[in-house]
């Protein structure tokens, strides 16, 4: 699979091997330059400061750096050439043999390869159940975090990945889903309609199951953190209690008591 995959962007990778620091080096050199890998930064990018002295001038601001330094071009040539390399919509299944339909999520491209399955995480943007825009990079990231993240929590749970052939691309175990979303919060925040927040202010004292107080404030952690599930939709997930989640027959109570454990100790291990 990873000699037919290949790479799907082989160009779209940034190469930013160090920062210097302006102590570190007596005589940087002020510019960048291509290369086969990408973009080299020679120039050393400052920290701001909120004081200065005679022997330690106010340095600028990494922002201003980036507004006015000697790379700016450069920079900006880069990111206006990604454009045109956004993986925005992909048909392997039309090249590939061994792939047989394709499933076209919000940002995530599905491809049935039998007992597995191969995800795409392209460069769509979603937010508020719709696709926004394209964003260079932003499918790489989203993989390689994803993946980083499994690594990291197999010692909590098990998971479905196989491999991993391209920067964009998991191929994992294919397996029987649940049809609820599991989402912990720690917080009291968040501006979409389903958000903790947003549900409080507008009266809310029961939420998926939670008893809320009363005198809570925005942004303010929770005493412990709480799980307020969600059905998985195509076009909009609908909270939901526990108790619900059993007595419509979407999970078993063994199963949703397993599932919301191993959640609930995900959550608190990213903390």
């Amino acid at each position: 699979m990873a000699v037919v995959v290949g790479c799907l962007n082989p160009s779209k990778t940034l190469y930013k091997p160090k920062l210097l620091s302006p102590f570190s080096s007596s005589n940087p050199i002020p510019n960048c330059y291509y290369c086969k890998q990408g973009i080299k930064f020679n120039t050393p990018i400052y920290a701001s400061s909120s004081m200065s002295t005679p022997n330690r001038p106010l340095h600028a601001s990494t922002i201003d750096v980036l507004n006015k330094g000697y790379h700016n071009q450069e920079l900006l040539q880069a990111i206006q050439g990604s454009f045109s390399n956004c993986l925005s919509e992909t048909d392997l299944h039309l090249t590939i043999p061994g792939l047989n339909s394709k499933t076209r999520g919000k940002v995530r491209d599905i491809y049935d390869g039998g007992d597995f399955l191969v995800l795409v995480t392209t460069d769509r943007q979603s937010a508020f159940d719709r696709v926004l825009a394209s964003i260079p990079f932003k499918g790489q990231v989203l993989n390689e975090t994803s993946l980083w993240w499994f690594d990291q929590t197999r010692h909590i749970t098990s998971n479905a990945v196989l491999s991993a052939p391209d920067k964009n691309v998991t191929i994992a175990k294919k397996c029987t889903i649940f049809p609820v979303e599991f989402v912990v919060r720690g917080f009291v925040t968040g501006s979409t309609d389903t958000s903790l927040w947003t549900v409080y202010k507008n009266g809310v004292r029961n939420y998926c199951g939670n008893a809320l107080p009363d005198g809570l404030v925005k942004n303010q952690r929770l005493e412990r953190n709480i799980l307020t599930p969600t059905t998985k939709a195509v076009d909009h997930d609908v909270p939901i209690a526990p108790l619900e989640i059993i007595e419509q027959g979407l999970m078993t109570k063994a199963d949703f008591d397993e599932v919301s454990s191993k959640a609930l100790s995900l959550f608190d291990y990213g903390q």
